[in-house]
């Protein structure tokens, strides 16, 4: 009975170091992709003033307005806010027990690793949790991967919503949604996995790969399909929030446009996303930056959003949406850690 004990022990120990070193290896990845945000707005700011002039861009620089530019981080934060009740949802069909306050923190604390590749990152929650609760990280591990799923598909369906309002670009939306969620069509079916493990189960290093691989099936079909379709009663809702902060921003620029343009700001939100996660760039990088800046001229050239403007208006909002992200995420991951003390439940 010792020996069994302790063998589960160093199990445990060793499951645990290996966590550790890749969630080192995340935060590393974080810091560098934080410092090419900058890098990219400092390309996106000189852009502007090549284009506009230093005095005109400065000009257009001091002239946001403070209580728009507030507004748009509390109704961005909001949409965040509004997602939570899916992961309540995701935990209790995964029968995990853990209390709302705790399960409120590790569900913020998502986001910290938002700009990993693929946001993959957000995996970390399920050492936290296995922490909290002495649930299995594989278990968990299927609920992260529904976040992503939903999260990415209230994207494409938001981007298709706007193009029908406008009568354009509903093929392209169709097709760049159709793209980006191909990948997931593995996610549900078990055939292509038993595929490869048939070809390389015989490779030791890929075990652990593969036995994740059958848990994450054997727990998803806990979640089942009805979890997926219950999310997205708050995720395009929660998007469509979102996209408001984007309106909002604009509008702290003394841009005059009404509630009429919102379609259009949804879909420019959405689709200039949608584009940078085909990429698969972490944080999207540059790509959503330029189509933000490409929208934004295209659509409100007459409502003078010239290409100074769109590119202030584009660095504002990415601080909203990506560096702001980041920091309430990375408030609430910290706060998290303090559960890693504890031993594991049994």
């Amino acid at each position: 009975m010792t020996q069994r004990k302790d063998g589960t022990a160093l199990r445990a120990a060793g499951e645990e170091a290996r966590y550790l070193r890749r969630f080192k290896k995340a935060r590393s990845i974080i810091l560098v992709i934080l410092a090419a945000s900058l890098f990219v707005f400092v390309l996106v700011a000189l852009f502007g003033i090549l284009n506009e002039g230093a005095g005109r861009f400065v000009a257009t620089l001091f002239s946001i307005n403070i209580a728009y530019y507030a507004l748009a981080f509390a109704v961005l934060f909001s949409g965040y806010l509004l997602r939570f009740p899916k992961w309540e949802y995701y935990m209790k069909k995964l029968k995990v027990r853990i209390k709302r306050w705790d399960n409120f923190v590790v569900y913020l604390s998502l986001y910290s690793m938002d700009i990993t590749p693929g946001r993959w990152g957000r995996s970390v929650v399920s050492y936290t949790i296995n922490k909290i609760s002495g649930v299995k990280f594989a278990k968990t591990f299927s609920a992260v991967v529904a976040d992503i799923f939903t999260d990415f598909l209230g994207f494409a369906i938001l981007a298709l919503f706007a193009a029908v309002l406008l009568h354009k670009y509903e093929s392209v939306s169709i097709v760049i949604a159709a793209v980006l969620l191909l990948p997931f069509i593995f996610l549900f079916n078990r055939g292509p996995f038993m595929l490869i493990e048939r070809h390389f189960g015989h490779i030791k290093r890929l075990g652990g790969f593969f036995s994740m691989g059958h848990a994450y099936f054997k727990n998803n079909r806990m979640l089942g399909r009805n979890a997926y379709v219950y999310s997205m009663l708050f995720t395009i809702p929660s998007q469509f929030i979102n996209g408001l902060a984007l309106y909002l921003v604009i509008l702290s620029f003394g841009i005059k446009m009404g509630v009429a343009y919102i379609p259009a700001v949804l879909f420019i939100y959405s689709s200039s996303l949608l584009l940078g996660m085909i990429t698969g760039i972490p944080a999207t990088l540059g790509v959503t930056d330029a189509a933000l800046v490409g929208y934004l001229t295209i659509f409100f050239s007459g409502l003078g959003i010239n290409i100074g403007t769109a590119t202030l208006i584009t660095i504002f909002f990415r601080i909203v949406s990506v560096w702001f992200v980041e920091g309430f995420g990375f408030a609430a991951f910290f706060y998290s850690m303090r559960y890693w003390k504890r031993a594991s439940p049994a």
